[in-house]
């Protein structure tokens, strides 16, 4: 019997005359202990038990994208920049607002559970994320960017005045992934003029709309946009739409939310009231988790006594196109923003309110998939 080397196994093999036979095949005792450790720890591991392990922020897989999508809205104001970036494996994301030159700026904050930072008066960059108050991160990461351009120049009049706001975009997925500091710079480095992605993307991936009658009832919803430019006045507004409400449109008839998953129909939130006083129900609370964050700005110069007036006027106009509105878990934002490079003497603040009041409605209604 011959005893044959080997590392790991033991092989004794026997010869007669027509072949050389295998007669034992032994594991040497020191690996046999190494392997029996290994088998454990297979066991152990989540992924042999058919689980998957969660993705979070430390992940150094976690992939960003800048892509616009096919549904774009353009517009002709080049004083500011809008650039966006995602993890899908959230999904969430955000959306940034770059003003090169700087801008006054206003804040209204109606809703009764806002997350916001930065009521500075005047902003280099507005930030808008998910990820509930951990996306305020994501502003930091713009201010970052905008300190590595200006070549990282930290003198008084050089600081990065970037304000921001969030959803709250955890209840339609099962992870904790949040917009931080690597997603918001991304989104200011990839921010490009006149160009403006709708519907799930950025900061509006996992946004949904129309809960207050409960979460069976809501319709997936996003960022939307829209632009006018009359008698040299030049307004945009986006909206990132998370609401309980719902979305009304200028006739009056709920379009997105509320909706009936049997019939497909959708109702007003009166109606339902009115149903379930009939009904002797009195299921009328709304869910947490939501915030529209709106952003307008215009070319117009104004005061900032004017422009928190405004501000006011166009964030109250909304309660029109999302029904309820500004309830007490939303965190409703507005920021108008004035870029100054006009001043048309017969324009009044009612009046550019009026128009601006329209251009945010526009762009509640394109805030869809």
């Amino acid at each position: 019997m011959i005893t044959t080397e080997n590392p790991i196994y033991e092989v004794n093999t026997q010869s007669t005359n027509s072949a050389t036979q295998i007669d034992t095949v032994r594991l040497r005792p020191g690996y046999l202990f190494v392997v029996l450790l290994v088998a454990l720890s297979y066991i152990a591991t989540p992924t042999a038990l058919g689980d998957t392990v969660e993705m979070t922020n430390d992940d150094p897989n976690l992939q960003i994208s800048t892509d616009y999508g096919d549904r774009i809205l353009e517009y002709d104001f080049d004083s500011f920049n809008v650039g966006i970036a995602e993890y899908s494996d959230g999904p969430t994301g955000t959306t940034v607002f770059h003003f090169p030159e700087g801008a006054r700026a206003a804040v209204d904050i109606r809703g009764g559970a806002p997350g916001f930072i930065g009521d500075y008066g005047f902003v280099h960059a507005i930030s808008l994320a998910g990820g509930s108050l951990l996306g305020l991160e994501a502003a930091s990461g713009v201010a970052s960017g905008i300190l590595a351009r200006n070549g990282y120049t930290a003198n008084w009049e050089a600081i990065p005045l970037v304000s921001g706001g969030i959803i709250f975009d955890f209840g339609p997925r099962d992870n904790s992934i949040y917009p931080d500091k690597r997603l918001g710079r991304a989104a200011f480095e990839n921010a490009q003029p006149n160009r403006f992605p709708l519907g799930a993307r950025g900061a509006g991936i996992s946004a949904t709309v129309g809960k207050m009658l409960g979460f069976d009832r809501l319709e997936n919803a996003g960022q939307g946009a829209a632009f006018v430019e009359t008698g040299g006045i030049k307004v945009f507004a986006c909206v990132v739409l998370n609401a309980v409400g719902a979305v009304v449109d200028r006739e009056g008839q709920v379009v997105r939310g509320h909706l009936d998953p049997e019939t497909g129909d959708r109702i007003s939130f009166m109606a339902a009231i009115e149903q379930q006083i009939a009904d002797a129900e009195a299921r009328l609370s709304a869910p947490p988790g939501n915030t529209t964050l709106a952003v307008v700005i215009t070319n117009q110069s104004t005061t900032r006594f004017n422009m928190d007036q405004l501000a006011r006027q166009v964030h109250s106009s909304m309660a029109r196109a999302i029904q309820p509105f500004q309830t007490d878990t939303d965190g409703d934002t507005l920021w108008f923003v004035s870029t100054g490079e006009i001043d048309i003497e017969p324009w009044s603040g009612p009046g550019l309110g009026t128009l601006a009041s329209e251009v945010v409605w526009d762009a509640v209604l394109a805030a869809h998939p």
